[in-house]
């Protein structure tokens, strides 16, 4: 039986940006050392990371801020903006954080595993094609999506972001390209002041693009809702070849940001409803990548609950959890309803 893969590497936590900033490699080390203890029943692979490619990174990102990435390299600080700064070996670890998806992806494709999930760092889904921004050097899953679709042969790809912030990287890269469908849970208004309902793409690409603005203290049946009763319909109309997540845990109730609501069965059942659908539409191709989360334990429980759904062992009861969020159905119907109105046109299985 196919295993679940996993992309770590000592070099992400080589991106040293200070012990009091949030997006540190402390906030992952916990997880790293739980993996070093549980294979989750001898369910998990190593699936080996590499330095990107120029031309793969190319892919999304202009030329002179690839050379303003590369001209940091061994420096002890630059600060690309005031939340991104590097340390000697960021450059490094930005590379091998595309590259790590790249082959997360390539492992999926090829059948080598059943689905990953790429611990990587520095995050991505707020890098822009020519700057950094709000701790993302490279844009990890954009690159992803564009090496399937130009090296692997895929037509139609869904990125999935539930970080808390909206991924306006993932967004301006893709708003006029209908081979990426990308949609975002966020907390709206908030950084980085995008992600607006009305957002919805540009040319080719319009309806392309699906912003769901929610608020403060949304919970696990809100997001799960979300899943059913909008994700849903949307993917089953367009019939992605693969399933990108762009996994943050800022959106944990003890996550410092004090935002959502979120717990780790939250996040178990969310992974949930994204292998049925991967099953369904996409033989099962499913990669998830790190983004945000900052509390280190929160994070950890999270990913151990997530890498139990992955590998076929989950640890919640589906059918109570369904019951909870046909109950409270309710709570975001309002923001369905906003979101279905606008997208109608596009998607008619709404």
């Amino acid at each position: 039986m196919a295993k679940t893969g996993i992309i770590k590497h000592p070099l992400y936590l080589e991106h040293k940006t200070g012990i009091l900033h949030p997006e540190s490699p402390y906030r992952i080390q916990p997880t790293y050392e739980m993996l070093e203890t549980n294979d989750f029943g001898g369910s998990l692979v190593n699936v080996e990371p590499r330095l990107a490619s120029l031309e793969e990174i190319l892919f999304v990102h202009d030329p002179r801020y690839v050379d303003r990435v590369l001209d940091s390299a061994e420096k002890p600080q630059i600060r690309f903006d005031p939340d991104t700064v590097t340390s000697p070996k960021t450059y490094k670890a930005a590379w091998m954080a595309a590259g790590g998806v790249m082959e997360a992806i390539r492992a999926v494709i090829e059948g080598k595993v059943r689905n990953a999930f790429a611990l990587i760092r520095p995050p991505g889904h707020h890098a822009l094609r020519d700057r950094a921004m709000g701790f993302c050097i490279f844009n990890n899953l954009a690159i992803g999506a564009k090496y399937a679709i130009k090296t692997q042969g895929l037509k139609r790809v869904l990125i999935l972001d539930w970080d808390l912030h909206h991924g306006n990287g993932i967004q301006d890269i893709f708003y006029d390209d209908p081979q990426v469908l990308y949609v975002s849970f966020h907390r709206h208004p908030y950084f980085p002041w995008t992600g607006e309902v009305e957002e919805v793409g540009v040319g080719e690409g319009k309806g392309y693009n699906v912003n769901v603005p929610m608020e403060q203290g949304s919970s696990d049946p809100d997001y799960a809702n979300l899943f059913r009763h909008l994700l849903v319909p949307i993917a089953r109309q367009y019939h992605p070849e693969l399933f990108l997540v762009a996994a943050g845990f800022d959106i944990h109730h003890n996550d410092p940001l004090r935002s959502m609501s979120v717990t780790q069965a939250g996040f178990a059942r969310m992974t949930q409803l994204v292998m049925e659908m991967a099953a369904e539409l996409s033989k099962g191709r499913l990669v998830l990548a790190l983004e945000g989360g900052y509390n280190s334990e929160a994070l950890q429980d999270s990913v151990t609950m997530i890498l139990w759904e992955l590998t076929g062992q989950s640890m919640i009861n589906k059918e109570e959890m369904r019951q909870v969020e046909d109950a409270r159905y309710g709570n975001i119907r309002p923001t369905l309803e906003k979101v279905k109105a606008i997208h109608k046109k596009y998607w008619s299985d709404l």
